[in-house]
């Protein structure tokens, strides 16, 4: 039978969470949504990464083309195949006519040579290869069209009811559309594979060919240049898209989304996303409430075994998001399963349920902070011995 607790948070515990509000949430104070304005720009959105709690939003549903803000999309799916096993991140990836024949932004891949597929990602994050696109596309599809459909399949999953794909690239093409709040869901997804990073701080790099050309490459995300805290993001342009920038920064333990869809020019899309994420460091921080390395009060039951409690403590630090000045109201439940000796340190033995002013934000798990020895039959006999009553 599993046992519950609820506890409020007091300084005698060290204890903090995740919040998981709605990804849309809705600012509901009209001073908080007047003291921000972005211009020249269509629409914008700010929200913290680890819950994805909203801080600023403007037409942020309204549907839109995104140029090459779309291989967010693209990037995402790259990742997951690696992540799933589909496909190794070193396997070499044979190059089409159709792919190598790609306009726009590209590195120049040559029809019939085989290259490796980090290098295609890497000039996909870095450049905003076109060709790199359409060439792992067929890679993992057999076809940029079915690549498509597995794009608008993985935007359905995410929830991105204003989002539509027809290619991968985000070249202009009729019925191709997203809006700002999606674009921040899917880049969501994106800068939550670790591996992503390794290819979004390069600056400059020289993309090799296998017949020995050298393609130069500059990462046109300018952010990382203008803004030290910056450490990724994703660029479009066309004509019709305008301006576009999907990106992300991190300071004092807190990352931040920002996009900003329509600018126009390219300054202003930079100086934009610069504006939100000041704003967002200043007014808003992850508040730690549970703490990996501080045991609760609580303690866990144990049966058969030396000891009969045990001390335990979160799997995990978590934190909360809030605005500096607000002063939520914390409580946990703490449950914990049936737990039979032998105990090693380090074991699942319940969850904690997190809520903010009444409403489940977070669960985490909870793990035995100490080891419990299953009872001998000589420490049964005694404990016996002393429950007799002479």
């Amino acid at each position: 039978m599993k046992r519950h607790l609820k506890i409020l948070l007091t300084g005698m515990l060290t204890l903090f969470c995740i919040a998981l509000t709605d990804f849309g949430t809705i600012l509901s104070n009209a001073e908080e949504k007047s003291s921000l304005k972005i211009q020249n720009c269509k629409s914008a959105y700010l929200c913290d990464y680890q819950s994805g709690e909203c801080v600023y939003k403007y037409n942020e549903t309204e549907r839109m083309p995104i140029a090459s803000v779309c291989k967010v999309m693209t990037l995402n799916l790259c990742f997951e195949a690696i992540e799933n096993g589909k496909i190794d991140i070193n396997s070499q990836i044979d190059v089409s006519k159709a792919a190598a024949g790609m306009g726009g932004s590209q590195v120049f891949l040559k029809d019939g040579l085989k290259y490796p597929l980090n290098q295609l990602i890497k000039s996909i994050v870095v450049c905003s290869a076109n060709d790199s696109c359409v060439a792992v596309a067929e890679a993992l599809c057999g076809s940029e069209e079915q690549f498509v459909c597995l794009m608008n399949k993985r935007a359905e999953e995410l929830g991105c009811s204003n989002t539509l794909f027809s290619n991968c690239t985000g070249l202009p093409k009729e019925t191709q559309y997203s809006c700002a709040m999606d674009v921040a869901t899917m880049f969501k997804q994106l800068i939550s594979h670790k591996e992503y990073y390794r290819f979004s701080k390069v600056w400059l790099e020289n993309f090799e060919h296998p017949d020995g050309r050298f393609t130069s490459m500059t990462n046109t995300n300018k952010l990382l240049k203008r803004y030290s805290d910056c450490d990724g993001g994703k660029t479009g342009f066309t004509s019709e898209a305008g301006f576009c920038l999907a990106s992300t920064a991190e300071r004092d333990n807190l990352r931040l989304i920002s996009v900003v869809l329509g600018c126009d020019n390219s300054d202003n899309r930079f100086d934009s996303a610069i504006k939100l994420f000041n704003y967002g460091f200043a007014n808003y921080k992850n508040s730690i409430v549970l703490d990996c390395n501080v045991n609760l009060n609580e303690r866990a039951e144990v049966s058969g075994g030396k000891k009969e409690t045990i001390a335990i403590r979160p799997s995990k630090t978590a934190t909360v998001f809030i605005k500096k000045t607000e002063r939520p109201n914390i409580t946990f439940n703490v449950i914990t399963d049936e737990v039979a000796c032998p105990v090693q340190k380090g074991d699942f033995v319940g969850k904690i349920e997190i809520y903010k002013d009444g409403i489940l934000y977070d669960e985490v798990t909870l793990v035995a902070a100490e080891s419990a020895d299953k009872a001998s039959y000589f420490d049964v006999v005694r404990k016996t011995a002393g429950n007799w009553n002479l």
